[in-house]
C-alpha cells in the first residue's frame, strides 16, 4: 500500500470556542434601555420629589441625564477603543497598564463585583416580587426569619417569587448572543411603551398650575439646596444607570466602532426624555405635597399604580402594575447579561479563576460565569441589605466611574484617541464634567465616611487575596 496516496489529515487541536459578534446596533441600544430602566423610576419619583422639596425636582433628572451624557462619552470612547468582553475590567487593565497597577485595579473591580453585583441584580428580582405582590397582598408575610452577623434573613412569598424571576432570567439568557439580540428588541419596545402609556395618561390629564407649583424659595441658592440637590442626583443617577451595558459585552458586538457609542448616547437622551416627560406628567396629575406625605414604603412603590387608578379605575392600575414587573423583569436580565461577562473576561487574562473563563462550545457564551453569578444572586434574594448595596455603590464610583474619568485624560489614552474609536467632542471637558459630577454625589452624601470604611474593608480583603494569587504564581515559576 503506497502511503504516500493517503489524503493528508492535521493533528493540530480543534481551536477552543470564542464568543461571536452578534449583537446588533438597535439590539445594544434596547439592551441599554432595558438596563436603564428597571423598576428605579417608577417608584423614586417621591424620593427625589422629596429631596429637593418640590417639582424642582425636574432640575434633578436633568442634570442626571446631563451627567450621564457627559460620562456616556468617556465610555463610548473606552468602548471603542478596546471592545472587549467585560468593559471597565479590560480598560483599567489596559490604562493603568497589563503589568503593573492596571492588573490590580482591573482584579480589585472584578472582585468587588462578586460582592455588589448579586446584590443590585438581587434588588432587581426584589423590586418585581414586590410589584407582583399588588396582586398577592400576602406574599409579604414572613415565611421564615432569622440574622445573620446583625443582618436581617427573611424569606417569604416574595421572596420565592424574585428567585422565581432570577431563575427565569437565567434559562432565558442560556443562549447564544444572536438568540438574544433577537429578544432584547422586544423587551426595549414594551419598556418604552410602558413608559410612553404612562406618558399619555398624564399628559390626556395635565394641570399645570399643579405641576409646575414652586414652593417659595425654591431655587434659593444655598448649602440645603445643594444638599437637596446632591440627594436628588443621586437618585438620578441611580435611575439612569445602565447606559454603559453594551460596554460590558463588548466581544459580542457588531461593528463597535459605530454600535457602541450610538447604544450609549442614544439610550441617554431616549431615557432621559422619557423620565423627564413622564415625571411631569406624574406631577401635573398627583399633588407633589400628597407625594411627600406618602412616606410609606408601599405608598412609595406604588404610587404609578395610585396614578392610573385616579384616571382610569382599578383596571388600568392592574394593568400598569403588569407592565412595571416586566419592566423590572428585563432589568434583571440586562444586568445579568452584562456583567456576567466581567469575571469571564478576569478569568480570560489570568487574573481569576479559571472556572469563569469557560465558553460554551454550542451557544459560544460563558456560561459558568452566568451561572454562578445567577447562583449568588438567587441567594442574595433573601437579604435585605440596603445600606449595604448604597456602600458596594461608593466602591462602584471610585473603582469604576472615577478610575475611567480620570483614565481618559492620561497620556496613553490620549495617544490611542487620536488613532481610533469614537472621540468626544471639546474633549476632556465632558470627562472633567463627569468627574465633578461624581465626586458631588460622594461627598453630599450625610453617610459618606461610614461607606468609604466599609468600602475600604471589601478592597482591603481584595488586595490581601490578589497578594496571596500573586505570590503563589510567583513561587510556582
Amino acid at each position: 500500500m503506497d502511503v504516500s496516496r493517503l489524503p493528508l489529515t492535521s493533528t493540530s487541536p480543534p481551536k477552543p470556542p470564542e464568543l461571536q459578534r452578534g449583537l446588533s446596533t438597535l439590539s445594544a441600544l434596547g439592551l441599554n434601555v432595558i438596563g436603564m430602566v428597571g423598576i428605579g423610576p417608577f417608584v423614586t419619583l417621591p424620593l427625589i420629589v422629596a429631596a429637593m422639596g418640590g417639582p424642582q425636582a425636574m432640575l434633578g433628572w436633568v442634570l442626571g441625564a446631563a451627567l450621564s451624557l457627559c460620562d456616556g462619552m468617556v465610555w463610548s470612547e473606552l468602548g471603542t477603543t478596546y471592545p472587549e468582553a467585560g468593559g471597565s475590567y479590560a480598560y483599567l487593565k489596559h490604562l493603568y497598564g497589563e503589568r503593573r497597577w492596571g492588573r490590580v485595579f482591573s482584579f480589585l473591580y472584578a472582585w468587588q463585583l462578586l460582592f455588589s453585583s448579586p446584590l443590585s441584580i438581587a434588588s432587581g428580582c426584589i423590586g418585581f416580587s414586590q410589584y407582583v405582590s399588588f396582586f398577592l397582598p400576602n406574599a409579604a408575610t414572613p415565611l421564615f426569619s432569622t440574622r445573620f452577623v446583625g443582618v436581617p434573613i427573611v424569606v417569604s412569598g416574595q421572596t420565592l417569587i424574585a428567585m422565581s424571576a432570577c431563575a427565569l432570567a437565567i434559562a432565558v439568557l442560556y443562549r447564544s448572543i444572536v438568540q438574544i439580540d433577537k429578544i432584547v428588541r422586544w423587551l426595549g419596545v414594551v419598556v418604552v411603551l410602558t413608559l410612553v402609556f404612562v406618558i399619555f395618561a398624564g399628559f390626556t390629564h395635565f394641570h399645570p398650575s399643579m405641576a409646575f407649583d414652586f414652593p417659595a424659595g425654591a431655587f434659593h441658592i444655598d448649602s440645603a439646596f445643594f444638599i437637596g440637590l446632591g440627594a436628588g442626583l443621586l437618585v438620578a443617577t441611580y435611575d439612569y444607570g445602565g447606559y454603559y451595558g453594551v460596554c460590558f459585552v463588548g466581544a459580542e458586538v457588531r461593528d463597535p466602532q459605530r454600535t457602541i457609542p450610538r447604544a450609549v448616547l442614544g439610550s441617554v437622551v431616549i431615557v432621559g426624555t422619557l423620565y423627564l416627560l413622564m415625571n411631569v406628567s406624574v406631577l401635573g396629575v398627583l399633588p407633589w405635597r400628597e407625594l411627600m406625605q406618602d412616606n410609606g414604603s408601599h405608598a412609595r412603590m406604588f404610587v404609578i399604580a395610585e396614578f392610573m387608578e385616579r384616571l382610569y379605575g382599578h383596571g388600568a392600575a392592574g394593568v400598569i402594575v403588569v407592565l412595571i414587573a416586566v419592566a423590572a423583569l428585563c432589568s434583571v436580565f440586562a444586568l445579568l447579561l452584562g456583567q456576567s461577562r466581567i469575571p469571564f473576561a478576569a478569568a480570560r487574562d489570568g487574573n481569576f479563576p479559571a472556572w469563569f473563563g469557560a465558553i460554551h462550545p454550542k451557544l459560544r457564551m460563558p456560561h459558568h460565569s452566568l451561572l454562578t453569578l445567577g447562583a449568588m444572586t438567587l441567594i442574595c434574594c433573601i437579604f435585605r441589605l440596603q445600606e449595604v448595596i448604597t456602600a458596594l455603590v461608593v466602591i462602584r464610583i471610585l473603582f469604576q466611574f472615577l478610575l475611567q474619568g480620570v483614565a481618559v485624560l492620561l497620556p496613553k489614552h490620549r495617544r490611542e484617541r487620536r488613532v481610533r474609536g469614537y472621540r468626544m467632542p471639546l474633549y476632556p471637558i465632558p470627562a472633567l464634567l463627569a468627574l465633578s459630577g461624581f465626586l458631588f454625589i460622594l461627598f453630599s452624601r450625610p453617610n459618606f465616611q461610614r461607606e468609604i470604611r466599609t468600602a475600604g474593608v471589601i478592597l482591603l480583603a481584595g488586595l490581601m487575596v490578589y497578594l496571596i494569587r500573586y505570590l503563589r504564581l510567583r513561587s510556582a515559576v
